[in-house]
Order: structure tokens, then sequence, then C-alpha cells
């Protein structure tokens, strides 16, 4: 035990930190004594995750104040380089102490490269679109407390100066608030797979009572859809007088052209960040779990700093 509480100022701590980031608190007192042969308390290492979570939210803060976009300087566009990037953005919800359950927003940067898969609207061998090297954010608050992480995230991987860059996400208006002040070169995308929710729940308000009817209209407009025809969508809609499933798509008209962006390489699903949200939800909403808001916001950046892979050098850049 001596040994254990010698190490608490290097190693030990900067392990019992990350531990916490990836499993619960008590799971975390088990793998130290299991697998480290050591009998580390669960207050232990709370200590040591509340300290040092602190710290980093501290420099978190510091690092966003020194890259807002009023005080960044960019390069001319000429030498912007031609790592395509892609940012997508989401939200979860998170039960905070006396105040139920609050919503934590998400963001994920990757690089956006191309590999050889079937596509079964071609029925062809082409190049599609995947994210790699991902690097998440997330902020327990509103926009205006997510915005300056995010921006701060997408600077340190180098997302505005890219050639090329989209912002895929659902349909909620306050992404694309975000997405045109941040990312105002960026491509929007609506993701496929919301886009085809919506055109489930058109078919079935076209065909109430017809469910054959709907489910082969859904898949034929499908078509039209993915194709960028979205007026044989939406007129058909207007004509039934639904304008609250035809609005959606005149909404997004713009975000819904995907022929048009996969020939341009960029990705049409929005799956990395709800992936993203489900994994921060595994480490802040177990069953009973209840933070307060300071501690909550610890743990998403460390959960963060997990999951991307980027905790060993947030560790050396907060000390």
């Amino acid at each position: 035990m001596g040994l254990v509480h010698g190490l608490y100022s290097s190693g030990m701590a900067q392990q019992m930190v990350w531990l916490s980031g990836l499993l619960t608190f008590g799971q975390c007192v088990e793998v130290f004594e299991r697998i480290g042969q050591c009998n580390v308390g669960r207050s232990s290492i709370w200590r040591q995750f509340q300290a040092h979570g602190a710290r980093w939210l501290e420099k978190a803060e510091h690092n966003q104040s020194q890259v807002n976009p009023e005080r960044l300087q960019l390069n001319a566009a000429s030498a912007d380089h031609a790592t395509p990037k892609g940012v997508s953005l989401d939200g979860g919800m998170v039960n905070i102490r006396g105040q139920g359950w609050k919503e934590m927003k998400v963001g994920v940067v990757y690089d956006v490269s191309t590999h050889l898969e079937y596509d079964e609207h071609s029925e062809e061998y082409i190049p599609l679109p995947h994210a790699e090297h991902l690097a998440y954010c997330a902020v327990l608050g509103d926009v205006d407390r997510f915005r300056p992480a995010l921006w701060a995230l997408a600077v340190a991987q180098a997302l505005p100066t890219a050639r090329k860059s989209s912002v895929t996400a659902d349909g909620a208006e306050w992404i694309w608030n975000i997405s045109a002040d941040l990312f105002p070169d960026s491509t929007q995308i609506v993701d496929w797979f919301h886009a085809c929710d919506h055109l489930a729940q058109a078919a079935e308000a076209l065909f109430p009572t017809e469910p054959k009817r709907a489910n082969s209209w859904f898949h034929q407009r499908q078509d039209d859809l993915f194709l960028g025809n979205l007026q044989a969508i939406t007129a058909p809609l207007d004509k039934a007088d639904l304008a609250q499933y035809s609005h959606y798509f005149h909404h997004h008209q713009r975000r819904m052209q995907y022929q048009e962006f996969r020939e341009d390489g960029l990705p049409i699903g929005s799956g990395t960040v709800e992936s993203g949200v489900k994994q921060f939800k595994t480490r802040l909403v177990a069953s009973g779990m209840r933070w307060n808001p300071d501690s909550a916001q610890r743990m998403l950046l460390i959960r963060a700093a997990v999951l991307d892979h980027s905790f060993d050098d947030c560790w050396r850049l907060a000390a």
C-alpha cells in the first residue's frame, strides 16, 4: 500500500485516471486488485480523477481561448492540405444530480479516405468514403459551451485548412447553425439513414391503411432520394396535404444530394458520432449513475481522450 501511495504523483496516478475513463470506479478497483496485485481504494481513484480532471479542464479552456476564430490566423487558401476532413455532431443525455437528464453534445473530427466496396445502388465495386483517425470532444451544456470545444478540436485536427471537408449529421437545426458558423466552406450533408427514416414515415402517412403500397412507394422513392430527385418525394406529399412530412425534404434539399456527395468522396452517414455518443454513455449512463455537473464534464474530457487514444498526449500537455 505504501508503494501505491508513493507512485500516485507519477505513473500510478496516470493509470488510475486513464482506467477511470474506461471503466466505472468500482471496476477500476477490481482491475488493480486482480491484475495489478495492489489494493487501491475507490475513493483514491475518485480523488485522482477529480484532481487531474480539473487540471485537464483548465488546460482545455485555456487552449480554447487561444484558438478561438477571432484570434486564429490561417494561411492563404493555396497552402491548404489535401487530406479530406469530416466532422459529425450529435447529442445524448446524462443524469445530473438534482437536475435530471441533461444533454451532452458530442463532436468527432476525422480524416476521410476511400476504399473499394460493393455499392448496392450502382451494383459495382466503387471507392466508398470511410472515417479514419477519429478525434472526439464532448461538452455538458448548451451550444455556446460546445462551440469553442468543437472549434479547438477542429483546429487541432487541421480541419479549417483542408481543401475539402464536410459536416454529416441528422437534421437538428443547432447542428447546421454551428456548421455555418464554424465551417462555412464545408459541405453540409444530412445523414442518409435519418433521411430514409423520414421517408419511411412519409410513406406511412401517405398510405396509412395500405402497408404494401407504403412499402413499395418507400423503396421507389428511396432511389429518388439517393439520386437527389426530391421532387418525386415532395410532390405527392404536398398534393396529399402532408406538408409536415414534405417540409423536411424541402428544407434539406441541398444537403441530400447523395449521389453527388458519394461521387465526390464524401461520407453520407453519421454513424461515427452516433457510435461515439453510445461510447460516452457507456461510461456515464450506467444504471443508477448520477453526476454533478463538474464531475461529468471532467469525465467527458477524459473519456474522449481514452476513446481517441490521445490520453498520454493530453496528460503531458496538462502537466
